[in-house]
């Protein structure tokens, strides 16, 4: 009875040809010799799945910005902003029409449209970062992350424009822009990328008073849009709570990949106080 199962499996098993079975063993030893060679280059892959090189300049400049930054941090914990920064108010003139020739500008000059250049001043400003994680040191990184909850880049956020967050929005300048918004825009901005944190942390878009009501209403005192305008704007008793409901506000670039890759801006990356002049930028975000 043995003797007839095993003939029974082997008639079961299939026989492979010898030819096939090189071939396996080739492509296998194909793809492990693939694999090592990948291993030994800089590949980075995405999430396409195509992969790039990185050369070695890459992290090496990384590696010197994240120096220079926490060289940075360190000066301004320690020194402050110094002349870079003005503890009073600086103004400035926008012309009406910028196609004038440069003598009738002169002649002009007073007729402008007259703005305050820093946040010097005012209760409240907002907050936009502009720059990814790239090159970045780990105590700015802590400040950005933890402190302002900014962890992606044109994400924004209301804050209180105290001593205290002042010093804190120095030490990641760099990184942010920000500055006073006018009534107007930070009802436009709640109304088209207002978002509210409920249930210990789920996002709901702000399509009804209700929602603002269920939330701050009862502690707070806000029950429509209008009162969190008007609270966020005034910077009033109830800002922390107002500012804590509302979710980090999600914005765009104020310029395209191709402008930003090809166009190779000369003026450099605008970063920093802005003053009233952030309602031109955010304008562009929204």
């Amino acid at each position: 009875m043995t003797n007839n199962n095993k003939n029974n499996n082997n008639d079961d098993l299939q026989l492979v040809p010898e030819t096939l079975l090189k071939k396996r063993h080739d492509l296998d030893d194909l793809k492990r010799k693939r694999a090592a060679q990948v291993r030994k280059t800089n590949k980075v892959y995405s999430k396409s799945g195509k992969f790039y090189v990185r050369k070695p300049e890459t992290y090496l400049a990384r590696a010197k910005s994240r120096r220079n930054h926490t060289i940075r941090y360190k000066r301004v914990m320690r020194k402050g902003m110094q002349k870079r920064a003005s503890d009073s108010k600086q103004y400035d003139t926008i012309m009406t029409n910028e196609e004038e020739d440069e003598e009738e500008v002169q002649v002009d000059k007073n007729n402008g449209i007259k703005y305050q250049r820093n946040s010097v001043g005012s209760k409240m400003v907002f907050v936009v970062r502009i720059r990814n994680d790239v090159g970045i040191s780990d105590k700015v990184k802590t400040i950005l992350r933890n402190k302002l909850g900014l962890k992606a880049d044109y994400q924004g956020i209301f804050l209180r424009y105290t001593p205290r967050n002042r010093k804190l929005l120095h030490c990641v300048e760099p990184w942010i822009i920000y500055g006073q918004l006018s009534k107007g825009m930070v009802s436009d901005l709640i109304n088209r990328r207002g978002y509210g944190r409920i249930n210990g942390g789920e996002r709901v878009p702000l399509t009804d008073n209700t929602i603002i009501e269920k939330a701050l209403g009862d502690d707070s005192g806000i029950i429509c849009v209008e009162d969190l305008v008007h609270e966020i704007h005034s910077s009033g008793k109830e800002f922390r709570a107002a500012s804590s409901f509302l979710w980090p506000f999600r914005l765009t670039a104020p310029k395209t990949l191709f402008e930003t890759q090809k166009l190779n801006d000369k003026e450099g990356r605008i970063y920093g106080d802005r003053g009233e002049e952030i309602d031109k930028l955010v304008k562009q975000m929204l």
